[in-house]
C-alpha cells in the first residue's frame, strides 16, 4: 500500500507535486493580470497580497458530516499548500439551502481543526492590508455570481429556459444521441435578461425556469450541453436568510469561487473530470469579460479514497442516521471523522493512512485493515498499557492463605506503562486470592495448541505469579462459574525465581480486590459487504457491528479521561474513553482496533 518515494525529495511521489513544481518553475501565476475593467475585477475578485502564491482549497458542502474520504482531501490540500509555502482555504460550498445547516458548518470547522489544520490568519481577500482566517463561503459571492450571470446573458452566452424538467430531459439526448436546442434558446439577450431579473424578483414559481449556459447541445460531453447555472428555490439560507430566491448551481459557483480566491490548483476527485471542460469554459468567458484574473485556476483530478466495508455517500449515511440504524453522525461505527474520533482514531493515524494510500489517477479499493494498521503504528509507541478482562470468570487460588499468610492479604505487582517508553514509568496493582480472568482462558480438556488453563497445566498470571490449574466449577447447564488453581511458590515476576518454572501460557487478569468496573464496547465494521453500496443498504449492514461487555479493569484506568490518550488493553487492542457515554458512573471504553488484523488473515 505504500506509494513510491521520490528520490530527490524523499517524500511520497504523486503527480500533483510535479504539476505544482512545474508551475512554480515557469512562474505561471506570477504574471496574473486582470482584463476588461480592472477596478471591478479587483473589487469582486478580491486582490490577494501575493497572487503568485500556491493556493489550494478544501470545499465541502455543509449538508452532512465529513467522512474519511474528506480526510484524504483535507490532508492533500493543506499539506501541499504547506509544503510549497502557500495557503489552503476552507470554503463552504453552500449553494443548496434546502439541505445545508449551521450544524454541518460547525462540524466541518471542528473536524478540520481536529485534524490539525487551523484556518490560520492570513491576507484578507477584499482588504490585503488586514488579516483574517482563510475561511470562505460560496454565499459570500452570490452578488458577484449574479452579476457574472447577467454578463453571460448580455454576451449571448446564457439564456432562460422555461421547458419543464421532463422536456429538458427529453431534449438533452444521451451518450449516443446529440441533444436538441430548447425552443427558448433563440431569445434575445434583452429578453433573457428581463426574464432572469423576474426570476430573481420572485415573479416565477419554483421550477418554472432555469438559467442555462449557451454552449453546444451536440457536444459529446453531456456536461457541455447547455448546463444549468441558476434555479429558483424559495428556501431560507443559513447565511443569507431570505435575500435570494434563486441559487447558483454548484458547477457554476465552484469555478467562480476558485477564481475569486485566486486558487492556483483546484484539486478534485475523478468524478469531476468530465466537468473540467465547463470549468474552463466558464472561467475563459469571465476572463474575456474582465470579471476574473488571467490565467485562471486549473482543475486537477485524483482517485477518490475507497475503503472496503465503508460507504461515503452522504445520502446513505444520512439515511442511517435518520432511520436510527446508528446512534447519530458520531456513532463510532460511522466513517465520519466525528465517528472515527469518538471510536479512538487520532489525527496522526488518519494522516498516515492518507499518505500510505497514495495520490494517483487510478482508482481501486484499500483494505480496511490498512486503516487499523495506521492506528496501531501510531499508538503503539505511546499508548499506556492496561489489563482488562472483557468476559470475566472468577479464578480462586485455593492455597493463597497457606502460602501468603492470609486470604485477605494482597501482593503488590508492577508493570511498565509502555514497554517501548521506559521514561513513562510503571503502573501498580494488586494480586490476591481471587482474580478475574477471561472465560476463554479455561478448557476442561486441552484443545490442540491450547496452553492456557486446563486441569494439570501451569500458566503465568502476567506480571504476577505462576499458578497450576486444579479444576473448575460449572452450573447445571454447564456454564463456567469458577476456576481453581494453586500457587507455585517463589515464581513472582521480577524475582529471582520467576523463571524457575517454564510455562507456555501467559494470561491477563485483574484482582477482584482492586478491579475497576467498566463498560467496553467492541466495534466491528459497519458493513459486512466488502464493497458496499451496490445492493440494498440495510441488507449490507453487519448485524454484529457492536458488542457490549461488562468488564473489569486494573486500577490505573480509574483515572482515564475523555479526550486523553488511547490505551492498549493487553491482548485485546486499542481503546479510548467514549466522549459521550457513561453507564452508572462507570467509564465506557470504545475499541478502535484489535491487536492485529485477524480478519485479513
Amino acid at each position: 500500500m505504500t506509494p513510491p518515494v521520490d528520490k530527490d525529495s524523499g517524500k511520497a511521489s504523486n503527480f500533483l507535486r510535479h504539476v505544482i513544481e512545474n508551475d512554480l518553475e515557469r512562474g505561471v501565476y506570477a504574471a496574473r493580470k486582470w482584463g476588461g475593467n480592472p477596478g471591478d475585477a479587483q473589487h469582486h475578485a478580491q486582490g490577494m497580497q501575493d497572487p503568485a502564491r500556491v493556493r489550494t482549497r478544501f470545499p465541502p458542502e455543509p449538508n452532512g458530516y465529513l467522512h474519511i474520504g474528506h480526510a484524504k482531501s483535507i490532508w492533500l490540500n493543506f499539506e501541499l499548500a504547506k509544503e510549497y509555502g502557500g495557503v489552503c482555504h476552507l470554503r463552504f460550498d453552500d449553494t443548496n439551502p434546502e439541505k445545508e445547516e449551521q450544524e454541518y458548518v460547525d462540524s466541518i470547522r471542528d473536524a478540520v481543526k481536529w485534524l490539525g489544520y487551523e484556518t490560520y490568519l492570513a491576507d484578507h481577500p477584499s482588504a490585503p492590508s488586514t488579516l483574517q482566517p482563510h475561511e470562505y463561503f460560496a454565499s459570500d459571492y452570490f452578488d458577484f455570481m449574479y452579476r457574472a450571470a447577467e454578463y453571460l446573458i448580455t454576451a449571448g452566452l446564457a439564456y432562460v429556459d422555461e421547458q419543464t424538467p421532463d422536456e429538458m430531459r427529453g431534449t438533452r439526448g444521451d451518450f449516443n444521441t446529440p441533444g436538441t436546442d430548447s425552443p427558448f434558446r433563440a431569445r434575445s439577450p434583452d429578453e433573457n435578461l428581463a426574464r432572469f431579473r423576474q426570476m430573481r424578483e420572485g415573479k416565477l414559481d419554483d421550477g418554472a425556469a432555469i438559467l442555462r449556459a449557451r454552449i453546444d447541445m451536440a457536444s459529446p460531453n453531456i456536461n457541455m450541453r447547455d448546463p444549468a447555472l441558476y434555479r429558483i428555490r424559495r428556501a431560507t439560507h443559513h447565511n443569507t436568510g431570505d435575500k435570494w430566491c434563486i441559487y447558483p448551481m454548484y458547477t457554476y459557483a465552484h469555478p467562480i469561487e476558485d477564481a475569486l480566491e485566486q486558487i492556483t490548483h483546484s484539486i478534485a476527485t475523478l468524478e469531476f473530470e468530465d466537468q473540467r471542460p465547463f470549468y474552463d469554459w466558464l472561467l475563459h468567458r469571465l476572463a474575456e469579460g474582465g470579471l476574473i484574473a488571467s490565467p485562471h485556476p486549473r482543475q486537477y483530478e485524483f482517485a477518490r479514497l475507497n475503503v472496503t466495508h465503508v460507504i461515503t455517500s452522504k445520502r446513505k449515511l444520512r439515511q442511517l442516521v435518520e432511520e436510527r440504524h446508528v446512534d447519530g453522525w458520531d456513532d463510532p461505527r460511522m466513517p465520519t471523522l466525528a465517528g472515527l474520533r469518538r471510536r479512538g482514531y487520532t489525527p496522526e493515524a488518519l494522516k498516515l493512512f492518507c499518505e500510505r494510500s497514495g495520490v494517483t489517477r487510478s482508482g481501486g479499493w484499500i483494505d480496511y485493515g490498512s486503516l487499523e494498521a495506521a492506528l496501531r503504528d501510531t499508538l503503539d509507541p505511546t499508548a499506556p498499557r492496561a489489563m482488562v478482562v472483557l468476559d470475566p470468570v472468577k479464578l480462586v487460588i485455593t492455597d493463597w492463605a497457606e502460602l501468603m499468610g492470609s486470604d485477605s492479604l494482597l501482593d503488590d505487582c508492577t508493570a511498565p506503562v509502555n514497554p517501548r517508553d521506559p521514561e513513562a514509568g510503571m503502573r501498580r496493582f494488586k494480586i490476591g486470592r481471587e482474580v478475574w480472568i477471561e472465560r476463554t482462558d479455561y478448557e476442561d480438556v486441552q484443545p490442540k495448541g491450547f496452553f492456557r488453563l486446563f486441569p494439570g497445566n501451569k500458566v503465568r498470571l502476567k506480571y504476577g505469579h505462576t499458578i497450576a490449574c486444579t479444576g473448575a466449577t460449572r452450573d447445571a447447564g454447564g456454564k463456567l462459574l469458577e476456576v481453581q488453581a494453586t500457587l507455585v511458590p517463589d515464581t513472582k515476576s521480577g524475582t529471582p525465581g520467576a523463571d524457575a518454572v517454564k510455562v507456555k501460557g501467559n494470561i491477563t487478569w485483574v484482582a477482584i480486590a482492586d478491579a475497576v468496573p467498566v463498560e467496553v464496547r467492541l466495534y466491528e465494521r459497519l458493513f459486512a459487504a466488502e464493497q458496499p453500496g451496490s445492493g440494498e443498504l440495510l441488507d449490507e449492514l453487519n448485524k454484529q457491528s457492536l458488542m457490549t461487555c461488562s468488564a473489569f479493569a486494573e486500577p490505573s484506568l480509574a483515572a482515564a479521561k475523555v479526550g486523553g490518550a488511547g490505551f492498549q488493553f493487553e491482548r485485546h487492542g486499542y481503546f479510548v474513553v467514549d466522549e459521550k457515554a457513561a453507564e452508572d458512573g462507570k467509564p465506557v471504553f470504545n475499541r478502535a482496533a484489535g491487536m492485529r488484523d485477524s480478519r485479513g488473515k
